[in-house]
């Protein structure tokens, strides 16, 4: 659980400099509609539930290990839903380019909690009553919802800093 051990040796390595890491990304309502979301110890925002892809690992088995050990819950993927590369820098300083693949995934079991140290809180939210969201996170419940289900991408040519997430 955490930052995997082969990211802790690179950053003794690089420092804060840029690390271009393979992650994922999952969108989980219930029965009531309600959307599952995180709030991160790193840095107190709401999130969708996200990870690294660990070497040799499937980016949809990445995602149910993921949500299973952040929430305690049990997914199944059903469709990708996205796919974009995005910065993010930590508190720490800490700077990445995550390459994220956004899953719509469907609820199998489970009691969502906090089942790890990444979140200070798990909690289901209505629709009508997300907490504040980063673009990235916008982007990725806004493609897993939309009902056009082919996996959306930034056109070529187009940057993360080209796209403007309503939201």
């Amino acid at each position: 659980m955490g930052v995997p051990d082969y990211i802790l040796r690179m950053r003794r390595h690089v420092g804060h400099e840029l690390l271009w890491l393979p992650s994922v990304s999952a969108v989980i309502r219930n029965d009531a509609g309600e959307l599952l979301l995180g709030q991160r110890s790193d840095d107190g925002r709401w999130s969708v539930i996200s990870g690294f892809v660990e070497p040799g690992e499937q980016p949809a088995t990445a995602v149910v290990r993921e949500v299973e050990e952040e929430t305690g819950v049990r997914v199944e993927p059903v469709r990708l839903s996205s796919v974009v590369s995005h910065p993010h820098t930590y508190p720490n300083g800490d700077r990445c380019e995550y390459l994220n693949l956004g899953f719509h995934c469907r609820l199998i079991s489970g009691f969502a909690r906090v089942n790890d140290d990444e979140s200070l809180a798990v909690r289901w939210f209505p629709m009508d009553a997300l907490p504040e969201l980063d673009a990235h996170a916008r982007l990725v419940i806004g493609r897993a919802l939309d009902p056009d289900e082919a996996a959306w991408y930034l056109p070529a040519g187009r940057s993360w800093d080209d796209l403007t997430v309503v939201g």
